[in-house]
């Protein structure tokens, strides 16, 4: 399998807490601490043939995705700010992938999603 049939395949088994489809099916999201042990990390089962987050992230790139900002709206009082900042840090840790050929929605799309 190509590495979209792989990570296709790797979504829709509910196997791997580390990464899920987000923004309604649209976008990939990785805890890329949680990946790193819980995917790349295992010995002697490599899905993606690396054990560096950097390679794997090479290689979505390699298939069209870019990353995603998520946009977090901040509060003007110091104590909710202080608290969205916490949240934030937690939230830092998830790195959002989007591309317009990879969608839950429409399988049919994963066909046209080639190496650059």
């Amino acid at each position: 399998l190509r590495f979209p049939q792989k990570l296709w395949k790797m979504l829709e088994s509910g196997k791997f807490q580390s990464i899920w489809w987000s923004e309604g099916g649209k976008c990939v999201a990785i805890n890329k601490d949680l990946f790193e042990v819980e995917v790349l990390g295992r010995e002697g089962w490599q899905v993606f043939h690396t054990q560096k987050i950097k390679s794997f992230m090479r290689q979505l790139n390699a298939y069209g995705f870019t990353k995603m900002q998520q946009d977090i709206q901040r509060s003007a009082s110091l104590p909710e700010f202080l608290a969205e900042e916490a949240a934030a840090s937690a939230h830092s840790q998830i790195l959002y992938y989007y591309n317009p050929s990879f969608n839950k929605a429409h399988p049919w799309l994963l066909e046209t999603c080639k190496r650059r």
